[in-house]
């Protein structure tokens, strides 16, 4: 590969990846990586991306949640084999992420959302959502570089998004994301089982076992308790 070429993670590796991360699928771990590869070159990206109607905000604005939108759907993105973080409501639970649990960093946010859409407008012309999926994905790959000129501080805010991404889309649903279980279903993640019989783990193995749509907090063994960033970006749990 050319070194002036995109440098995207396969969907398939990515996939790969959350799945050995076995952890991600009951809570919000925080760490996990990866990136989605493109759609196909030229597809255009919907003029405006944000919140559904009806969908209220808790922490962005209806222009930061634009660009969010757009910025998600393009880590992990929707193609023929099935969804991604936009169908799953990654970014719906950023915005509630923001308002508590991962609070220490929203200025993270507010610059790093203002400083994209800045480097869009300046490179090619119109706000990051406005972009054509092509324009999207090469903007993100010379802000994960590094190279997007006067962005202070991309590559970071780049691999922040990509983690809060993956937690949203293949977390548990009720922080937010991974709406429908589209995530779970993505990794073969047949849900939290508190029990499991042995003929439970012969399908589990094989790939058979039935998906129980069930929230790790349906059950009375989890509890709500909240885990927060301090002003260090240390993890922090509280009830």
């Amino acid at each position: 590969m050319a070194d002036d070429e995109p440098r995207i993670i396969s969907r398939r590796e990515l996939l790969k990846g959350v799945a050995i991360a076995g952890s991600l699928a009951a809570a919000p771990a925080i760490g996990v990586a990866g990136a989605g590869d493109a759609l196909a070159a030229g597809a255009q990206a919907p003029a405006s991306t944000g919140a559904p109607r009806g969908d209220a905000l808790e922490s962005l604005t209806a222009s930061e949640s634009d660009t969010l939108e757009a910025m998600v759907a393009r880590v992990i993105p929707s193609d023929a084999n099935g969804p991604g973080a936009k169908e799953a409501r990654a970014a719906r639970y950023i915005d509630r992420a923001l308002a508590g649990a991962l609070s220490g960093a929203r200025d993270q946010y507010r610059s790093g959302l203002a400083g994209l859409d800045a480097y869009a407008r300046t490179t090619r012309g119109a706000r990051f959502h406005e972009l054509s999926a092509a324009d999207q994905d090469a903007v993100l790959t010379e802000v994960e570089r590094g190279s997007a000129t006067g962005f202070s501080g991309s590559t970071q805010f780049f691999n922040l998004v990509r983690t809060h991404t993956i937690q949203g889309t293949f977390g548990d649903p009720y922080y937010g994301g991974n709406a429908g279980f589209v995530g779970w279903d993505l990794i073969g993640y047949p849900g939290i089982r508190t029990s499991v019989a042995p003929n439970d783990q012969t399908l589990l193995e094989r790939g058979q076992l039935k998906p129980n749509r069930r929230s790790a907090y349906d059950s009375e063994m989890f509890n709500k308790a909240t885990v927060r960033l301090n002003s260090s970006g240390e993890t922090t749990h509280g009830d």
